[in-house]
């Protein structure tokens, strides 16, 4: 009987499936690693982008939810988005110079990359801004300084220049006449509100016609400076000025002045510009305000500590623009 014995066809036909499954297995392993290097790069484009470069700063404010503050956090929140900086603002829901010392504490402890913080004149808050550059957290101060720490920079108002302009107001509106002036200022701790009363003084203790009568607080509250105020028109009835030297004195003043019926004895000049202050200005019941750049001072003081990290040194003091609104120019814009 023949054996049989496979033709070169069968031979070459079985040669070449061969070939086709060891291919067919190769194109299928290798398929399987494209896929895995694909699902790889997916979820890799899916997750977050690192956030080992993105700088956490922090900002105390003197009162949570004043309106200057607010506008100040508008303008550094701004500066934040434009510089991806972590922005974090907090403050007292008042006027507290112990919380605000407690929170300033609190955001050392947290290790930011920065802290920008109301200055105030105290030996323990200037041992804190020490404390916080020695652990290499920057320091810039808003608003307020505190010259005697080891604070970066300083960003906000020239404090005496604008109280100095202040009392030229004044002295023009009373000039060859006496004024009995009552002042409201926002705080006695404030170092602010020192240098603007300090700068105002200059002026009028130079001029004899002019006599400052009482000096009373706020706290930087609206209705402290009308009790305020109502307590001095109401004891010393011959003041004819009254000046309020932070954001909502010269409305608490205009608001007493009104329940004791004394808004044609007395003119009023006050500091900054919120909405109801132009408003009074325009009807002429201010006769003018020194307003600051609040956002200005937020936005540089961000825009400064980008500025630092990227390696440049900081000028000591960055002073913002000090304008005067009376009621010829307080229906215009000016920018803030």
């Amino acid at each position: 009987m023949k054996k049989w014995a496979p033709s070169k066809w069968t031979v070459g036909l079985a040669v070449l499936f061969a070939l086709f499954v060891l291919l067919l297995g190769r194109f299928a392993y290798t398929n399987a690693q494209i896929n895995e290097i694909v699902r790889d790069i997916q979820d890799r484009s899916r997750a977050p982008v690192p956030s080992g470069n993105l700088k956490h700063v922090v900002m105390i404010s003197q009162e949570l939810d004043n309106p200057f503050w607010r506008t100040i956090e508008k303008g550094a929140r701004d500066a934040a988005e434009h510089y991806n900086i972590k922005l974090e603002y907090s403050g007292p829901y008042r006027n507290d110079i112990e919380e605000q010392t407690e929170l300033f504490a609190k955001a050392i402890a947290g290790k930011p990359d920065g802290i920008l913080i109301q200055g105030i004149r105290s030996e323990t808050y200037n041992k804190l801004i020490d404390k916080a550059v020695e652990q290499g957290i920057a320091v810039l101060t808003v608003d307020t300084d505190s010259p005697d720490s080891r604070r970066l920079s300083y960003v906000g108002t020239d404090n005496v220049e604008s109280g100095r302009q202040l009392g030229e107001l004044v002295a023009k509106a009373y000039e060859g006449r006496r004024a009995f002036i009552g002042m409201v200022i926002g705080s006695y701790e404030a170092g602010n509100q020192q240098q603007r009363l300090e700068g105002f003084r200059s002026v009028v203790d130079a001029k004899p016609n002019l006599i400052i009568v009482e000096v009373g607080v706020s706290n930087i509250s609206r209705i402290q400076a009308t009790q305020t105020a109502e307590h001095m028109l109401r004891s010393r009835e011959g003041i004819n000025v009254m000046v309020g030297m932070s954001a909502l004195d010269a409305l608490g003043i205009l608001q007493a002045s009104k329940s004791l019926n004394k808004q044609e004895q007395v003119r009023i000049f006050g500091f900054d510009d919120l909405t109801e202050t132009r408003e009074a200005l325009v009807r002429k019941e201010i006769e003018a305000s020194v307003i600051q750049k609040p956002y200005t001072m937020g936005f540089q003081s961000v825009e400064m500590l980008h500025r630092y990290f990227q390696g440049e040194t900081l000028p000591d003091a960055s002073f913002t623009r000090i304008d005067i609104l009376n009621p010829q120019n307080a229906g215009t814009a000016v920018a803030p």
